[in-house]
């Protein structure tokens, strides 16, 4: 008995780190704080936009997210799809701008004791 609730236990903390962190990337997201969005990043970021894709590194990724933000104006963000593994997780959502809807994806990997965004997509 011993022998499975450890493994339980790990897996059970190890997913309430995962929901705080992807929870506060949402919210910077619906808020339209690349700052805050940046904090999550993986040392390398893959970025897609309407008009540009690329793997960034985390500072040019800040400066790529804060200008999409600010040249689109985000109004709200709302997950319509979120899945979960062990080490990882994703949603799709709707990003709602100034300049129209964007279908974002979000893709988060745990790396070491923290959760890192790997990849972001807005797709119009």
């Amino acid at each position: 008995m011993k022998k499975f609730l450890l493994p339980i236990a790990i897996v059970a903390l190890l997913s309430s780190f995962m929901i705080v962190s992807f929870t506060e990337v949402v919210n910077a997201i619906k808020s339209g704080d690349a700052t805050e969005v940046a904090k999550y990043f993986d040392n390398t970021v893959e970025i897609t936009l309407p008009e540009k894709s690329n793997s960034y590194s985390k500072h040019q990724a800040e400066l790529v997210l804060r200008d999409f933000f600010n040249t689109n104006g985000v109004k709200n963000f709302e997950v319509i799809h979120k899945s979960e593994n062990v080490g990882s997780q994703f949603c799709i959502g709707n990003l709602t701008t100034n300049n129209g809807i964007f279908r974002t994806t979000i893709y988060m990997k745990q790396n070491g004791n923290k959760e890192v965004i790997q990849e972001l997509r807005f797709e119009k």
